[in-house]
């Protein structure tokens, strides 16, 4: 009589012994006698060849590595066929169990790297690999490549063999990653958006000329949307130059100050502590200049928090609004401004459509930061193939608990 606790996944199985030998746990189960049906001739039979022990790694159990003896029973056919009967717990030739290949597939996933997976569960880093590139085989290659009306692009770090930098394909919406182009050059976009962007109708992306040169191309005449950060960084970094080159004939102490509060020109005075006030009027009075460059940085930030107001409804006014702006940076002269003035009017549409459609390419950056986080812990990826998968598969699973096993 079987009088041990039933074990998940054993339930049709015979635990004739358990014991811990080495501080694993080994587990003695068999399969009851039934008749099994002839893969040949497909006759019935209940009589026995013979036995074999099959080794079989399991899931831990009471935080033990567990191994399964399993006294493996293979029946004689009267055509002369021997075949081994059926289990509900491991496949033919494997030596994992199938939970725990689930486990191992899961973890590869959501673990940080195939080695801890690989630790966590008593086996190799090159058995998880395998099941992950699997996994993988199964999924990621299997899935439909269509992009949906609204797309965001982006490029991020990966160094891998592929090249350098690698592009991401997200969708606008429902902000998840779509697909990952081995590299960032503009022929590698183009064909990929003829292949595959017959649908698409709305790009986002940063102001990167060669991107909007791949999507004009391959798409026709798209809504490209400018990423605010990405045109809002072009004043504030004007106002830095600005600061740069005045201070460096300011006395030491002041222009070593002034580097260390930097960060008071660029919050708005209205959030500013009476200190970092204090500061900042000081410097402002040290240079007329600086003090013109920073009054029109607060004129654009004015602008901008009036234009996210004014939305589709007040487009006009925007544009109209922005018009004024560049007007002020032409009557100041500043040399800084002009040149991002002039960023400013060579991605104009792109930068009113951002507040005329409301997208963002915020979420993308938020995927390419755990990407980064992803590569260093694994102290990076050198096949292309295997990282994009990483990538696509985390996301896709985000949702699932890594706690089996």
């Amino acid at each position: 009589m079987n009088s041990n606790i039933i074990l998940p996944g054993f339930e049709d199985t015979l635990v004739t012994k358990m014991e811990e030998v080495e501080e694993r746990l080994c587990v003695y189960v068999e399969m009851p006698v039934t008749a099994h049906k002839c893969p040949v001739c497909a006759t019935f039979t209940y009589k026995i060849h013979d036995y074999r022990i099959q080794k079989i790694k399991h899931l831990k159990l009471f935080e033990r590595h567990t191994l399964i003896f399993y006294k493996r029973r293979r029946y004689a056919c009267p055509c002369g066929k021997k075949f081994a009967e059926k289990n509900p717990f491991v496949k033919r030739y494997q030596r994992l169990s199938i939970e725990l290949n689930q486990a191992v597939k899961i973890r590869s996933i959501k673990g940080k790297t195939f080695k801890e997976t690989a630790e966590v569960y008593g086996t190799s880093s090159s058995t998880v690999v395998r099941r992950f590139d699997q996994l993988a085989k199964e999924t990621v290659d299997e899935e439909a490549k269509e992009l949906p009306k609204v797309i965001a692009i982006d490029e991020y770090k990966g160094d891998t063999k592929e090249g350098k930098y690698q592009l991401i394909i997200a969708n606008g919406i429902t902000k998840e990653p779509i697909d990952i182009l081995p590299n960032r050059y503009k022929n590698t976009i183009k064909h990929y958006l003829r292949k595959y962007g017959a649908q698409v109708e709305v790009v986002i992306m940063d102001m990167s000329q060669s991107f909007k040169a791949a999507v004009t191309q391959a798409l026709g005449k798209p809504i490209i949307v400018a990423d605010r950060f990405h045109f809002v960084r072009y004043i504030y970094w004007a106002l830095d130059n600005v600061r740069r080159r005045v201070q460096s004939s300011w006395h030491d102490y002041d222009r070593k100050k002034c580097k260390k509060m930097r960060h008071v020109f660029y919050k708005k005075s209205c959030k500013l502590t009476e200190d970092n006030l204090w500061y900042l009027q000081r410097y402002l009075d040290m240079s007329p200049e600086l003090k013109q460059a920073y009054e029109l940085k607060e004129l654009f930030c004015h602008w901008f928090d009036e234009a996210k107001q004014n939305g589709e409804e007040k487009i006009h006014q925007t544009k109209n609004d922005l018009y004024s702006f560049y007007k002020a940076i032409d009557e100041a002269g500043i040399p800084e401004f002009q040149k991002a003035a002039q960023t400013l009017k060579n991605w104009q549409i792109e930068i009113l459509n951002s507040f005329m459609y409301n997208y963002s390419n915020g979420f993308l950056e938020g995927i390419n930061n755990l990407t980064k986080v992803m590569k260093r812990n694994a102290f990076g990826f050198r096949s292309f193939t295997r990282f994009r998968a990483k990538i696509l598969l985390t996301h896709k699973y985000k949702r699932l608990g890594s706690h089996i096993g």
